[in-house]
């Protein structure tokens, strides 16, 4: 999914890009993948590669991995991006949409995975992206079934990490999508007043690197420099 970023990026930068457990070439670990095991899968190959700090970003998921991450190993952290991310735990229905989201895939993955796909783009943004909606099915569909819910029962489980983006001290950019439906803007827009962390909203849903593609790559780059 980083392809396209990777390639600037590279231009002046190092970038190191990983499987997370469970995804891609990467095995499974246990029932669960908490958010901590995660991060100790990211510290292991930042070690492997001799990185002693980074600027860590994620989407989603790797988000929260990238904050638990920087609770966990702050001395290796030299920003934070939280791209359609949250540092706030699920609430009750998140969790029980969860719950339900497990048994579906338990039921048919394949039928989970191609709903679930489109649902991450803005309604009015879903027939523009057509093939890349396709494409990221495809890649989904490469996720074995016990990677899928691992990443789901951690997730349901994170814990709160909202004090970090008021006492971390670092350099933090979070992006939001006014029409994203797993991180409904208002209720997580909040979390980043009072603290230093820079928000930046687009007016999709929860895929800004396909969605607003360039514009968040001129935003991460200008954040990149700043740091």
């Amino acid at each position: 999914m980083w392809d396209y970023f990777v390639q600037e990026y590279s231009k002046t930068y190092r970038v190191i890009t990983l499987d997370l457990l469970g995804h891609g070439q990467t095995p499974c670990l246990g029932y669960v993948h908490t958010m901590e095991d995660q991060a100790d899968a990211v510290q292991a190959v930042l070690a492997e590669t001799g990185t002693k700090k980074a600027i860590v970003m994620g989407h989603s998921m790797g988000g929260y991995v990238a904050l638990a991450f920087a609770e966990l190993y702050p001395e290796m952290v030299q920003a934070l991006v939280l791209q359609n991310s949250s540092a706030l735990p699920d609430s009750d229905e998140r969790k029980a949409n969860r719950d339900r989201a497990i048994a579906a895939v338990k039921q048919n993955a394949t039928a989970f995975v191609r709903m679930s796909i489109a649902n991450l783009f803005s309604e009015g943004n879903r027939e523009m992206y057509s093939e890349e909606i396709e494409d990221l099915r495809d890649q989904a569909l490469q996720t074995p079934l016990q990677g899928i819910v691992a990443a789901l029962e951690g997730m349901k489980v994170r814990k709160s990490r909202e004090s970090l983006l008021h006492t971390s001290g670092l350099p933090i950019l979070l992006v939001l999508g006014k029409q994203d439906q797993s991180l409904p803007y208002d209720e997580h827009a909040p979390q980043a007043e009072g603290t230093p962390v820079k928000l930046v909203t687009y007016p999709y849903g929860h895929m800004a690197h396909i969605e607003s593609r360039d514009a968040l790559l001129e935003e991460t780059l200008r954040f990149f420099e700043g740091v």
